[in-house]
């Protein structure tokens, strides 16, 4: 058995833990171990990517050794409401070490078959365009770019003529590599610049689309890449990762009701001033102590938990006070909207962080019908994704959009800071509902409060 025969072992065996990992990942019941099996596939992948290059044994357990160690650090010191922009940076690394590797390749090559040569346009192009988005992406999540649209006049005929300018560089490439290589250079120019303009124009609410969709970008640019250096599994990874993040955004798109295109180009909240204060209407603010007797009384309970959760870190008390619900009789759920959080699945990773049960997490689209029946829903630093705007206001940005339905609860206790529009600066009527109790504060110590008031 030579080394070659063991490495396409390898590989093979690899990219059958990856299509076992995904179909894992896609329950939260086997999400943690499907992570572990695609982690032990990228883990052979690479050994055996590294052993084809003939790499000695001492210099890939370096490598494992200090890969590991910035995982772990990095890990531990990422705060869970911080996991969006973490996973933005980790898309645009991903786009740029691809773009890297075509660069490479056309730096040190002096023939090209044409194959070759277009894939590695493919590269830099797409690998240019994810790392910049990605960019701009975490700056919009961090707060250091404003998370409204940036739009301007002529802005789609600006983004279509770098589109065919890329397309007419590429040409020019791949006719004559050998002596483009200034072009070769405008190119990568080129697709840093589209990737800004292409994600400046989305707003901070469709952050979870447009980082499902870069994903897929830095997939697809290391399957490309794989194309380039002639690797099987970095194109088998590549185009997993690729057509997982499309689908993945065509599901958060449906959930949304909009084509991925309105998302792209719409400018979603562009228009939108905080209008909270001239929403009309009367709130009606609650005690932990009145919010505990009605609890107290209560025989179902459904929490509904958005980004402010994770900001208030308040996932572990939550579950306290569902188990102490539970113990006082009540039949206690949590509603998960699709794109709630600011990444997809946010709110699934926070909760399982908190080791709140999984049959308990119920789907917006089974939890709607049984919403009537509800005694008390509990809205935790959600906002758009309950806005009844959705469904009764043709003027709202998000008319259509599917939401959990919590206005149709007995009673709707809101945990809120203020009466600050959400992160799409649109103003929610339910705060104003007969059936709606504002329970302000940090969301952490209310629901520590109502833990005390039980015990």
């Amino acid at each position: 058995m030579n080394t070659a025969f063991i490495i396409n072992l390898s590989y093979i065996a690899a990219a059958i833990l990856f299509i076992i990992g995904l179909k894992m990942l896609s329950s939260p019941l086997t999400a943690r171990k499907g992570n572990l099996i695609s982690a032990i596939g990228m883990f052979l992948a690479i050994v055996a990517t590294l052993l084809t290059k003939g790499l000695s044994f001492q210099w890939i357990v370096l490598g494992i050794v200090l890969g590991s160690m910035i995982g772990i650090f990095a890990a531990r010191l990422v705060a869970m409401t911080a996991m969006p922009e973490m996973v933005a940076l980790l898309n645009g690394f991903g786009g740029i070490a691809s773009l890297l590797v075509g660069w490479a390749v056309y730096h040190c090559s002096q023939t090209f078959e044409t194959l070759t040569i277009i894939t590695v346009f493919l590269t830099v192009l797409i690998g240019g365009v994810t790392f910049t988005g990605s960019i701009v992406a975490w700056g919009k999540l961090k707060g250091i770019f404003p998370s409204k649209p940036i739009l301007f006049d002529g802005q789609r005929m600006i983004n279509l003529g770098i589109l065919i300018a890329l397309l007419f560089s590429g040409i020019i490439l791949i006719i004559s590599p050998q002596t483009s290589y200034s072009t070769f250079l405008f190119i990568i120019a080129l697709s840093f610049i589209l990737g800004i303009s292409s994600v400046i124009p989305i707003g901070g609410a469709d952050m979870p689309v447009v980082i499902s969709l870069l994903n897929s970008y830095s997939g697809l640019a290391a399957c490309a890449a794989g194309f380039v250096i002639q690797n099987n599994i970095l194109i088998v990874a590549g185009a997993l990762v690729g057509a997982s993040g499309i689908i993945l955004t065509r599901i958060m798109c449906k959930a949304m009701n909009r084509s991925l295109s309105n998302v792209l180009f719409s400018g979603f909240g562009s228009g939108v001033k905080d209008q909270s204060s001239e929403t009309e209407g009367e709130i009606n603010p609650i005690t932990i102590e009145d919010a505990y007797l009605i609890l107290e009384a209560a025989q179902s309970v459904v929490i509904t938990p958005g980004y402010g959760l994770a900001v208030a870190q308040a996932q572990h008390v939550v579950r306290e006070l569902g188990e102490l619900l539970e113990k006082n009789g009540a039949d206690v759920k949590y509603a998960i909207h699709p794109v709630a959080g600011r990444m997809p699945g946010h709110m699934n990773v926070l909760l399982a962080e908190a080791n709140v049960p999984y049959d308990q997490l119920v789907e917006m689209d089974d939890i709607n019908p049984t919403m009537n029946s509800v005694d008390v829903c509990i809205v935790i630093g959600a906002n758009d994704v309950v806005n009844p705007a959705a469904e009764d206001d043709e003027s709202s940005p998000i008319y259509g959009m599917p939401i959990i339905e919590v206005y149709k609860a007995k009673t709707v206790f809101v945990l809120k800071r203020s009466m600050a529009a959400g992160f799409a600066g649109i103003p929610n009527k339910l705060f104003f509902n007969e059936n709606t109790r504002m329970l302000f504060g940090d969301a952490k110590a209310s629901i520590s409060g109502i833990v005390s008031e039980f015990k």
